[in-house]
């Protein structure tokens, strides 16, 4: 169970920044996560910052949503490397859809958390072939905290990990929901087309 940092507003030294991933497959309720931690530092008067990359159009222009519906104004980046100067003076900043971002993202984490930030990261581990996805390997290595959340399997009801997509495209971006993808165990995953088939 994830514990969320405590720390001081006042320190003889410059206070520390982190970094934090939260990681799953679709339906499996990071950006969910991810607003929850971002309201909570709301709630603490922290000032907080959130970034999406703008690519993602899914729900909001400027909001990031979750299947729930939950959402918080995030500011749309077409280049990381926006997000420092953007950044400003805010203690939190919150980054959704992060396997998006263009491979700067590993290093523009890597300043705030040095310059006393907490960095909130959410983001798909691998993508439709069940590969590591975009930079979030390299993000979680980085991070002090990393929470792999988990989805139902949509075929037999199991803990699922893997996002399938149910279209024949095999273009490695394809922002889509339930019309393009489907959350599964390993073995449904594996099994592909055909698992609707096997005795669960």
């Amino acid at each position: 169970m994830f514990i969320e940092p405590s720390h001081t507003r006042h320190h003889q030294y410059p206070r520390t920044g982190w970094i934090e991933v939260i990681c799953g497959s679709m339906f499996s309720g990071k950006t969910e996560e991810l607003i929850r931690r971002l309201n909570r530092a709301k709630i603490a008067r922290q000032r907080i910052k959130i970034f999406k990359p703008a690519l993602d159009k899914r729900y909001h222009m400027e909001n990031i949503v979750s299947h729930n519906e939950n959402s918080v104004e995030a500011m749309p980046v077409n280049l990381s490397s926006e997000i420092i100067s953007m950044a400003g003076n805010a203690e939190v900043i919150g980054l959704d859809e992060a396997q998006f971002f263009d491979e700067s993202i590993v290093s523009v984490c890597d300043t705030l958390a040095n310059a006393g930030k907490r960095v909130i990261i959410a983001g798909l581990d691998m993508d439709y072939l069940g590969k590591p996805f975009g930079c979030m390997p390299q993000l979680m290595a980085l991070a002090e905290y990393v929470t792999k959340v988990h989805a139902i399997c949509m075929v037999c009801g199991e803990v699922a990990s893997h996002s399938y997509r149910l279209s024949s495209s095999n273009e490695k971006v394809l922002l889509g929901e339930t019309d393009l993808y489907e959350a599964r165990c390993r073995r449904c995953f594996n099994l592909g087309e055909e698992a609707y088939d096997q005795p669960c």
